[in-house]
Parts: C-alpha cells; structure tokens; sequence
C-alpha cells in the first residue's frame, strides 16, 4: 500500500479545497497523516470536543470550524483513495453536523440561562429546551460534504424565562445557534444552515411550539411537507414527543394511494424548473438524478409507511431494501436504483471536493473534466458520461415505471355519461343495455356519487369507462356490470382508493374479473377494500403461500403495534389478505377446493397461534411465564374443509396444578374468544362455536385435560363422541395436544354396543332434520336425506362401530378417505363407498360454488338426483329405511 503522504498527494489533486486547507494551516497535514488509517466517526468527534477548552462564542465558533476541516480532510482523502466508501463520508459528514450543533446548543444554552433564567412550561411547571429537528439528509445520516443542513426549531410548551416569554427566549437561543454553525468567520463556517422547512416557510417564526406545530401540520401541512417530513429527526429534547405529533401527519392509517398524484406534481414541478434553468445535467434535480430514486423510495413509504411501520425509516438505501424485501420493487430495479444511487452520490461529493461548492451540475471545463473522470475511475471523460447516462436512463425509466400516469386521457370522452348511449352499450356486447344504462344513470344520481370533488368526479368517471368497457368481455355482463358498481358505490368516497385504480390499470381488470367470477368475491372486496392493494402485483397474489414467512412476517407486523385494536385490525387485514390470495388462486385453477381447504385451515391454525401468543403476553396477572393451554378444532377446522366463511368449533383445554390455573385460564380462554370474534373497522376475525365443550353452554368455558377426559369417559352423548372423530389438536400447548389425541383415540377404538350406537345415530339425524324441512323443488345439498350430512353420520357411525377392530378408522383423515378404508376392510359395499365418494365430492364442490355466488345451497333436485341416490342407498344399507 503507498505510503501516507503518497495517498494524500494523490487525492488532494482532485480537491483544491484541501490544497487550500493545509495551505492555510499545515498542520493540518500532520493530522490527516496520523488518522488516515480509519474512518472519522463519532466517538472520535467527541473526544475531539472534549479536550477543547470552549468559554464563549469566539471559542464555540473556532473549535467547530477547526474540527470540520480535519473530518473533511480525512474524509476526502479516505474517499478519493479509495479507502474510505459512501457509507463512511455520509455518516462521518453527518455525525459532524449532529455533534457540533449539540456542542454549540450545550454551550449556548448554558449561557443563554444565565443571562435570561431557565425557560419553564405553563402547563407542566418543568424546565424547556430547545428540540433541533434535522430534516432531509441530515435527518436520514446522508449529508454530502458541502451541504446546508435543513433545521427546524421547536419547544414544547409557552410559558417564561425570567422577564421572556418562551418564544422570546427560544427565538433568541435559534438565532445564536444557528449564527455558531453557518456564520462565516476567518476560519470559515461549520455548515450553511436552511430554516426554510419551518412552519408556513421564510414567512413563518424563527421557533414554534409543540402546540403552533401541530396546529400548522393539521391545517396548513401540504403533501410536500410529508415527503419533507419522513426523514425528521429531533437531534436535541423530547424526540418522542416530536415523533408522536408528526408521524399520524406523515403517515396514513390507511393506504395512501393519493401520494402518486401529490409526488408527480412535485415533481412536475422541479422538472419544469430544471427547463427553465436549462439544468438537465443536474445530477440532483435533472431526469434520473439523485432526487428520483429519493421520490420512488418516499412515495411508497407515504403510501404504505402507516400501515407497514417497517418503512418509516430514514435512509433511502435501507427503504430500497425493504421495498425489494417486500415484493413492492423488482429486486432487478432495486439493484440498478442503488447502483445508480451509489454512482450519483459519489459523483455529488466529488464535485464538491473541488472547491467546497453546493454544486450539482457537470463541469463545463476540459480541466475539471478529467479530474472528475478520474477521480471516479474512468479514462475519459466520454467514458464518464457513457456510464453516467446509462444510470440515468434506468432511474427514469423506474421512476417513470412508477409514476407513469395511467389515467384517460383529459380530451377523451368518458363513457359515463349522463345517459349512456343505449347502442354503444348495445355494441360492447351487453345483453341487457338497457338495464346496463339504468344502473349507470342511478349511480350518477346517488349521494356517494353527487358529494364527491370535482377532482374525484373526473377520476370517477374515467374509471367507470373502463369498467363498462372490461365488464362487456366476460360472459355474464350485466351482471359483473352490476357487482362492480357496488364495489364502487363503496370506495366512491375514498380518494386513496380511487387513485390505486387510477394509478394501477391492471388491478381495475382484476377487479372486474372478480366481480365477475363471483358475487361473494365481490362482497369480499367492498366489505374490505383494503384488500385492492394485493391486485397490484398478480404474479405475487397467485404464489403458493409460504406460510413460514407469513408467519414470521406478522408475528413481526404484531409487534410493530401497540394498543389492541391496532394489533386485533393487523390480525385480520391479515387474514382478509390471505383468503383474497387463496381466492385468486382457485379462480386461476392453481387450487382444487380440497386444496382450498387445508390452505384456509392452515391460515386459521396461523392466526390461532398468534392470538394464542398476543392474548398471553397482555393477560394481567397471570402465574406462569408460559401457558399450558390449547385449542381443539371440531368440525371443519378439525377436518381441515374449512371454506371462506367457516365459523371455528373449538374447544379450550390446559393441563397444569398450579391453584390459580382455573382462574388464568378461563380470563385468558375468554379474552382469546373477544380478540377472535370481536368487530373493528377491520371486521371480525371468525366466529366461534364453543358448544361442544363439556357440558356445552352450561359448562365451563375451559376445561382441564383431567376434566375433559372423565366427561368424554362417562357424561357425554353419543353426537358428542361423532364430533370428536372429527377434532384434532390444532393450536398451543403440543403436550396437551398429545394427551387430548389419546384421549381421542380410547374413546373412538372403544367396542360399542353398535345395535344402541345405530339408533342414536338415527335418532339424531332425524332430530336435525326436523329443524331443516325439505322444499319440494329444491334440495338442500347439506340437510336434505341425501346429502352432505348424511355422508357425515355415515362415515361417524363406521368409525365408532368398527374402529375397535380396525384401529386406522380412528385417524382424522376426512371422510372420503375414511370411507374408503370402510370399503377396504369389507365394511360396506365397495362400489357402494366409491359412488358415495364421488357423491360426496360433488355435493361439497356444488356447495362452494353456489356459496361464491351467493345463491345458498339450495339447487334443483335435477341437478343432483344420481348423488342423492347414492347416498341414500348406503344410508339404507346401513341404517335401514329413513
């Protein structure tokens, strides 16, 4: 490796600043030698600090400036030599920045109380101080090397120091703050200081109060102050008194899809005044420059930053990575857009090592050419521009990707009208136009429609032309006409929502082809419009669940919250989001309905075992660090056949002899049951069916094992002992879960008095159907004699008659795989089983479509007579004549 001096010569050819500096003071050079082996960061920023004797401003001023000149030195020839890297002049540059001005506002403070008194709240009686908010770079640790630092001033409450007021006195501490960091002395300044972000601009006060802030951001606050805002940090004071009243003005609860059009205007904006200025080589603010990634990166954080709170972070690198982590960006994208960032950035700095200039253009003479080539590795100059077009053109192309505007266009027509033409409706393919127009010229008319702005009327209409225009392509067009108008009857007063639609050509055809698909699909969404964002991304909506990640991912997101609503709404977004993907997925054909149902059973095992998680960790006054519970599915969780608005059977169970157990356990069953079924603006995450407990609604909410056993052993009914083939372990305590399977197991394998078993079998489907009377022209495909329900009893009395001599009847494998073990050991008839199979599989399938459609499950006996008949000649065959 060269030697010191040889590194250092080699890099100050490329900087006249540095020449300048040690020429001014040469022993600078003796320090640059001495540190040139490692990074300037901030611990040796503070001893720096530390060992200065600093007694008033004068001395304030000339520690701070002599201190900047030996990180910038170091930090240059560190860079320029390739020792040193992005990552390091960033946050060396940027701990200078945060460390001076807390060293300067330490000292001032100091003596701004001794002259005017100590400043102290009205409300709270406490002493104030000065909260030094540092935005853009300097709040996300990216300063570059000649930047000004964006500062805010803030205190907390009004109230007095001495004869000041506060605002006098904070006023008076800015201007001395802000004087000690960009004043230009003899040893130059520190850094040039922007107060330009604050309240209402160069018009606005020096200083704000916590109160002023609020108010200003609530009522005043514009969508480039949110953008301006997302790299906010409190450098001094309360940070998360400052964080708590900014963040619900940055970030949306909900997502955000208006930040396209506010991003795009801003934008416009800096684009039509790089014109003006003939500034499009500027690295910064010109086509593809720095400022483009920054916009691509902060648009999805205003966009999904309130409800991922994993983005509301600063660095823009860092919000890449997660976006790419994410699925919202390519990784291909994100890799060129970091690339680029790392090439502009470098580029930037090297700029500005040549004479300490704010600048972001090209230089436009030969000599400082082919020091900037050079100093970023390349030949020529020509070559330089080659590779530094090359990244611009990918930046724009993604930024384009991202904000390319997909709106119609403002001279085409739209074809919601007033009356829509009767013949082009007619001409699209509609089968009913005239229906088609009515329901178009209602919707014009109703209040959703009528209350909207101007603004979202137009974007209203334009989207309903594309939507008369998609609906017409599919089979049934009045109809997904019709289902889609609902949908946007619902979202018609959500701006965000419209502007996805808007922004996302791609998620409006997927929403008219679910509308299409499926009339419960379509209630789905309107209940649940959240559920738009999964449309953007189809190849990520129709992957097979990795249900791992997705695991971790919300236990992740869970923690991220705090308060239960929010974590009870995150819970459920989550299942809404997963059912909706699981959906799309049976609607390419990815998923058979038997598929179907394990994935909607292992989305509800997910879920159970986070509630489990959840409830435990916020249960006062429990006596054990873990539980020794569990939940029993029955039913269909317990078959794993659940469908998308399966209620959950379920029973509690714990297994432990600590005294206080009956007590933790039934607060902690009961709490489980409210977080499960309670309603927020998310909806409800299932229903329960707890009455298959012991003793059932009369009996206690949760049993112990010890418990459960003895009344399986010698309380229960018969119906009690058909529902426990079907149960399983499915969530908590997999010991208990263990003890409940033997306990399974000994009462199903018991020898039965199967002459008694038939008749209480018999007696209580005729109790069931009583409560469900037959329609003479239609079939009930899951009470009527002949459907689901029989094949149900069927496969339960097979198993409790016969599973004391065939012990694999007792495993919990579903009930066509069940029967036909039945057939194997010569049970019932072969054939006989292998229609009922069939049989059963249709029904079951019938069931599903007619629930998508909303239609119930009656059907016309035509439709299923060859399965009706099969069952019923099985049920004969075992249980005699209905």
């Amino acid at each position: 490796m060269p030697s010191s001096d040889v590194l250092i010569d080699n890099a100050l050819r490329f900087t006249r600043y540095g020449q300048r500096l040690i020429a001014a003071d040469p022993t600078l050079r003796n320090a640059l030698r001495a540190g040139l082996d490692r990074p300037f960061q901030r611990e040796e920023i503070q001893a720096f600090l530390a060992a200065q004797t600093i007694n008033n401003e004068a001395d304030l001023k000339r520690v701070l400036r002599t201190l900047k000149k030996h990180v910038a030195l170091r930090l240059m020839v560190r860079d320029l030599s390739g020792i040193g890297d992005l990552t390091e002049v960033m946050a060396s540059i940027s701990a200078l920045a945060e460390l001076s001005i807390q060293e300067a506002l330490r000292h001032l403070s100091g003596w701004h109380r001794a002259d005017y008194g100590t400043p102290i709240g009205e409300e709270s009686g406490t002493a104030q101080e000065l909260i030094v908010i540092g935005m853009g770079k300097l709040g996300g640790c990216e300063l570059n090397v000649s930047s000004d630092v964006d500062l805010i001033y803030i205190y907390p409450e009004e109230g007095q120091a001495g004869k000041l007021s506060n605002h006098e006195y904070f006023t008076k501490l800015a201007q001395k703050l802000t004087q000690a960091i960009s004043e230009l002395t003899a040893d130059g300044y520190v850094f040039r200081v922007d107060l330009r972000l604050r309240p209402y601009g160069d018009s606005g006060p020096v200083v704000s109060s916590f109160a002023m802030l609020e108010q200003y951001l609530l009522t005043q606050g514009r969508e480039w102050e949110r953008y301006a805002w997302i790299k906010a940090r409190a450098l001094s004071g309360d940070a998360a008194g400052l964080e708590q009243l900014a963040r619900p003005f940055v970030y949306r609860r909900y997502l955000d899809f208006g930040a396209f059009a506010s991003m795009r205007d801003l934008h416009g904006q800096i684009r039509r005044e790089v014109t003006r200025r003939a500034l499009a080589d500027n690295i910064k603010l010109g086509p593809g420059g720095i400022r483009e990634i920054e916009f691509i990166a902060q648009v999805f954080q205003l966009i999904r930053g309130g409800k991922e709170t994993d983005l509301q972070i600063r660095p823009t690198c860092a919000v890449l990575d997660l976006l790419a982590l994410r699925g919202r960006l390519p990784q291909s994208t994100v890799a060129e857009l970091q690339n680029a960032y790392h090439f502009l950035r470098n580029l930037e700095h090297r700029l500005q090592y040549l004479d300490d200039a704010q600048t972001h253009s090209l230089p436009e003479n030969d000599t400082d050419r082919c020091l900037i080539a050079s100093a970023m590795h390349f030949d020529t100059w020509e070559n330089f521009r080659t590779a530094f077009d090359a990244h611009r053109i990918q930046v724009k192309q993604a930024f384009d990707d991202v904000f390319s505007e997909n709106a119609t266009p403002d001279d085409q027509t739209p074809l919601f009208v007033e009356h829509p033409a009767l013949a082009r409706l007619a001409e699209l393919g509609y089968t009913d136009p005239q229906d088609a127009a009515s329901r178009l010229s209602a919707l014009k008319r109703c209040q959703r429609y009528t209350h909207l702005p101007e603004k979202n009327k137009v974007r209203f209409d334009r989207l309903m032309s594309q939507i008369v225009e998609a609906a017409a392509h599919h089979a049934h067009s009045n109809d997904t006409l019709a289902r889609t108008i609902m949908l946007m009857e619902t979202i018609a007063q959500r701006e965000s929502y419209l502007a996805l639609l808007a922004e996302y050509p791609q998620a409006l055809t997927h929403v008219v082809k679910f509308c299409a698909a499926s009339a419960w699909a379509t209630t789905y969404l309107s209940q649940h419009p959240i559920l738009l964002d999964e449309l953007l991304d189809p190849r990520a909506l129709l992957e097979r669940c990795d249900w791992d990640r997705l695991r971790k991912n919300l236990r992740a997101d869970l923690g991220d919250y705090t308060g239960t609503e929010r974590q009870m709404d995150t819970l459920r977004n989550f299942k809404h989001a997963q059912t909706f993907h699981l959906l799309a997925q049976e609607m390419e054909g990815i998923l058979s309905i038997e598929d179907l149902s394990k994935e909607l059973t292992t989305l509800a095992e997910c879920l159970l075992t986070e509630v489990l998680h959840i409830v435990w960790l916020s249960l006062p006054k429990k006596h054990g660090t873990a539980p020794h519970f569990a939940i029993i599915g029955y039913g269909k969780l317990g078959s794993r056949e659940l469908n998308y608005a399966s209620d959950l059977d379920i029973v509690f169970l714990y297994d432990d002899p600590d005294p206080a157990a009956p007590e933790t356990y039934a607060r902690y069953a009961q709490r489980i049951n409210s977080w499960l079924t309670t309603f927020t603006p998310a909806g409800t995450l299932y229903e329960t069916d707890l009455r298959l407990r012991p003793e059932g609604n009369s009996g206690l909410f949760v049993s112990s094992i010890t418990a459960f056993s003895h009344y399986q052993q010698h309380d229960a009914w018969v119906w009690e002992h058909q529902a426990l083939t079907r149960a399983r372990f499915v969530a908590g305590d997999a010991a208990i879960g263990e003890a409940f399977e033997h306990i399974r197991r000994e009462i199903i394998c018991r020898s039965p008095d199967i002459a008694a078993l038939r008749a209480d079998v018999v007696g209580m489907r005729k109790k069931m159907h009583a409560t469900h009377p037959t329609a003479s022209t239609l079939f009930d495909l899951k009470h009527d004699q002949g459907g689901l329900i029989d094949v149900e009893f069927i496969v339960q009395f097979l198993v409790l008659a016969h599973a004391s001599t065939y012990s694999d009847l007792a495993d919990n494998i579903g009930n066509s795989a069940l029967l036909s073990r039945a057939a194997q050991h010569g049970l019932v008839n072969n054939q006989r089983a292998e229609e009922v199979r069939s049989a059963y599989r249709a029904l079951s399938s019938m069931q599903h479509r007619e629930r998508l459609q909303d239609n119930g499950i009656r059907v016309k006996k035509s439709l299923v007579a060859p399965f009706i008949d099969s069952v019923k000649l099985l049920w004969t065959d075992l249980f005699g004549a209905y």
